[in-house]
């Protein structure tokens, strides 16, 4: 009997001591790889953008109007709330162990604010590069903010300057065992390791209208979970429990036999044609999807009707 207690022993120390290796191994090498830094300048632009020629009397016409868009855009299409509150003075992207707590920042004026002092080439760098004042990666989908134009983020900015302080001193995120895990083995990875950062970001958006060119540039934001080629699949650096991301190219494995009146309801009530509820992530895009116009409903399908089929069959 004693000998079984002491392989028993010997085995349990064994197995013990593989975990402790493996663990150490993945904080160090999760460490390493969070640690890469990205040299990127950044843009600059103006906060907020000119008045137009008809308002150049009213000195504080390109503020308000800025102020309004800014509105729109994180009411409707940018979702800041979602990672950063509700009045944005800090939120919890993920909070579960083992993966890890990620977490917000303050981005009012109050105390515990981590954009008090930015400039606008800071706004671009983490905003559109998913870089830190540091050069380091931040926890933040940028691949979404790709097509992002200037005046855009301009406004959100202006948006956000707007806001009442909020005194909120965000701690910094932590990762779990398996987050470090999944870091060290390249399975989440920070957006800045996924970006093009010679991408040159416009300085307007297209026409606000009812066509596939301005629906295009709506698309940007889709492309963070649905791929490159909206055929959908695994969501990088997302919450392991979402399931892939459907195909929304226009094949019958896709969206090939949805209508717009389709789209509209899955996007607005979160309901399949075949009456089946949407899933997360999509259950936290549709409440600004109600936000979002007719016009710039009906011009992301017009360009979903555009992109090349891709068989990709995705429950």
């Amino acid at each position: 009997m004693k000998t079984v207690f002491k392989i028993l022993g010997g085995l349990i120390l064994v197995v013990a001591l593989l975990i402790g290796g493996v663990l150490l191994w993945a904080s160090s090498t999760a460490a390493k790889n969070l640690a890469v830094t990205y040299d990127v300048a950044g843009k600059d632009f103006p906060i907020p953008f000119p008045v137009s020629e008809g308002n150049i009397d009213s000195p504080d016409a390109a503020t308000e109007q800025a102020v309004e868009r800014g509105r729109h855009l994180v009411a409707s299409r940018y979702a800041c709330g979602e990672c950063h509150g509700a009045n944005l003075g800090g939120g919890v992207m993920v909070d579960a162990f083992p993966i890890g707590s990620l977490l917000g920042p303050n981005l009012t004026t109050g105390k515990g604010s981590r954009t008090l002092n930015y400039t606008a080439k800071d706004w671009d760098r983490i905003v559109r590069h998913g870089i830190l004042p540091d050069g380091r990666g931040a926890v933040m989908p940028s691949e979404d903010f790709q097509l992002m134009s200037d005046q855009e983020l301009s406004d959100i900015v202006a948006y956000i300057r707007a806001q009442p302080p909020v005194d909120n001193e965000v701690p910094p995120s932590t990762l779990g065992p398996l987050g470090k895990i999944l870091v060290a083995t390249g399975k989440m990875t920070t957006s800045a390791s996924r970006i093009d950062h010679g991408r040159v970001h416009p300085e307007f958006p297209p026409v606000a209208m009812a066509d596939s060119a301005f629906g295009a540039h709506l698309a940007g934001t889709c492309t963070g979970c649905h791929a490159a080629n909206l055929a959908g699949g695994p969501i990088a650096g997302g919450d392991p429990k979402w399931p892939p991301a459907r195909n929304l190219t226009p094949h019958p494995t896709g969206l090939g036999e949805w209508t717009i009146a389709d789209f509209r309801k899955a996007m607005t009530e979160g309901v399949r044609p075949d009456g089946t509820p949407l899933k997360a992530p999509m259950t936290i895009v549709m409440p600004y999807a109600k936000n979002m116009t007719d016009t710039e409903l009906e011009a992301l399908w017009a360009y979903l009707r555009t992109v090349t089929p891709v068989e990709k069959a995705i429950p």
